[in-house]
């Protein structure tokens, strides 16, 4: 049985319409120089870290929680509010799964804009009735890419692959990473300028 993960609404016909079109998708591929051999090695990094998850999300978690400039985003202002580190905790696990495995199609970018909203004062608290901070600073959005991609390599390197195919999943995964987080930074861009 699969897990219900609150506020994860993947594929729902209730979310926005990505201002992002596929041929949009395609040119910031193009950008970051992918292949179909990255979405092949996407996949198998995908197969690599899909049971170290809450592992990884310890430490991810653990540096953000170290952070207390970082931290902040998940409170209230002043103090940590549980559920809401414990909703977006699994959200994020699935998004591991999904970076990985799904398809990066319309439903795929609508869900990108509904994260990408989520940090923005768009939407960010709504999903989960919280009154935390009303955003994530954009500049801690981008500079999140560095540790998001340079802490996953040690849990590539547990599996039986060469270090020629680790080094392969690593970069699939850097660019998926800086291609989501690209995605996530729209609702921060004036209109017409992104």
């Amino acid at each position: 049985m699969e897990q219900v993960i609150k506020g994860y609404d993947y594929g729902s016909v209730n979310l926005e319409p990505s201002p992002i079109t596929i041929e949009d998708l395609k040119l910031l591929q193009q950008t970051l120089l992918w292949s179909d051999e990255d979405s092949q090695y996407l996949r198998k990094a995908g197969e690599v870290l899909q049971n170290q998850i809450d592992e990884i999300l310890d430490l991810w978690y653990g540096y953000v929680g170290s952070h207390q400039h970082l931290v902040y985003y998940f409170t209230d202002g002043a103090n940590p509010i549980p559920d809401y580190l414990a909703s977006v905790r699994s959200r994020f696990g699935q998004w591991i799964k999904d970076l990985c495995f799904r398809n990066y199609d319309k439903d795929w970018l609508n869900y990108q804009y509904e994260i990408a909203k989520r940090h923005h004062k768009t939407k960010k608290n709504k999903t989960d009735g919280v009154s935390g901070v009303p955003f994530v600073h954009f500049r801690y959005m981008v500079a999140f890419i560095y540790p998001i991609t340079f802490t996953i390599k040690q849990f590539l390197a547990k599996s039986t692959a060469s270090n020629e195919e680790i080094e392969k999943m690593y970069n699939a995964w850097f660019k998926a990473v800086v291609l989501t987080v690209t995605l996530w930074c729209y609702p921060y861009v004036k209109d017409g300028e992104f």
